[in-house]
């Protein structure tokens, strides 16, 4: 192992928590727990990290392994990123793929590289179909940066791929020329703060029929409207209405996990009244609204239940989870 590569391995040890050091080291798998046994993991952090650079020294550990460690410590720091969630879509005409996750590792891979000489790719699976992938870009010219790696969660039976934050979004593109099965639209549908690995099973949730027997005022943000004692529905009929609409609208299944909508306004002064200066502009009235949460979409799903609002609720939130987009342009027509 040259120096690069152990250099490589000490900083991804190093940034790995005491509290969590045994346990991503057994999910890696790489080091014995023989070799285990063999280190103190009371001692400093600096001569522990040395310690375990020298057991993956006498396993001939390579660039590759490193990666894998590297994944797994991402995996379990995931909500610390910065997720792009893009819809992927296939060209005119082409049909449903028998998709061959090894196949797909190869042609990824071997297509990027044909892309990017210089450039890095790994692999981990993962539970729920899922692949994990690490990508360290370099140039035509420089080797590739093993500090600044782009990561990419990618789930085979859904049409979504979440990419994680980089600084080097001139390299996104090549992403899309990896293989038929990535070929991403221009613009992200959906931007979360949330773990890739949660947020993918709940998207891919609303493409499912669930029968789920759980009361739908039961999974929305614990508002059970049934045992709040200080909520009278006085209308049996408009209370089954509103879970019928609300039901429609939002389905009866976890909604996946979105942290932010935000609305651009552009539009001219209205008024019954004649005259006035804001009448008389020209220009459009510009504002932005943002609505916030730690789990936006639930709790829209809540409010008209909980007798907060009516339903169905406006067309301006109801679409975020019918168009998939939380970035919204309201314009004069």
């Amino acid at each position: 192992m040259d120096e690069t590569v152990s250099e490589f391995f000490r900083r991804t040890i190093l940034k790995i928590p005491l509290t969590e050091m045994m346990t991503i080291l057994k999910t890696w798998n790489f080091l014995s727990e023989n070799q285990l046994q063999t280190v103190n993991f009371r001692q400093r952090k600096e001569s522990l990290v040395q310690d375990l650079v020298l057991l993956c020294e006498e396993n001939r550990a390579s660039l590759n392994d490193g990666a894998l460690l590297d994944i797994i410590y991402t995996q379990f720091h995931r909500h610390q990123k910065v997720w792009d969630v893009f819809q992927m879509s296939k060209g005119p005409g082409e049909g449903t793929d028998l998709f061959d996750m090894e196949q797909f590792k190869s042609s990824f891979k071997k297509i990027l590289k044909r892309a990017l000489k210089n450039v890095t790719v790994s692999f981990r699976d993962a539970e729920e179909n899922a692949v994990w992938i690490r990508i360290a870009w370099g140039t035509q010219y420089r080797k590739p940066n093993q500090y600044k790696p782009a990561y990419v969660v990618y789930y085979s039976q859904t049409p979504y791929a979440f990419t994680s934050s980089s600084q080097l979004k001139s390299n996104l593109p090549l992403l899309g020329q990896s293989n038929s099965t990535l070929s991403f639209e221009a613009d992200y549908i959906l931007f979360c703060k949330r773990e890739a690995e949660y947020f993918v099973p709940s998207v891919k949730q609303t493409f499912e029929t669930h029968n789920s027997t759980t009361p739908l005022q039961e999974r929305s943000l614990g508002l059970d409207v049934n045992m709040d004692s200080r909520i009278i529905h006085e209308n049996k009929t408009e209370k089954e209405r509103v879970h019928r609409v609300t039901q429609e609208i939002f389905g009866d299944y976890p909604q996946p996990r979105l942290e932010f909508a935000q609305y651009k306004l552009e539009t001219k002064f209205k008024s019954d009244l004649n005259g006035g200066i804001l009448a008389e502009r020209e220009e459009p009235l510009r504002c932005l609204v943002k609505f916030s949460s730690p789990h936006l979409l639930e709790a829209l799903k809540s409010l008209a239940p909980a007798g907060i609002a009516d339903a169905p609720l406006s067309p301006l939130l109801t679409c975020i989870p019918n168009k998939g987009m939380n970035y919204f342009k309201i314009r004069d027509k």
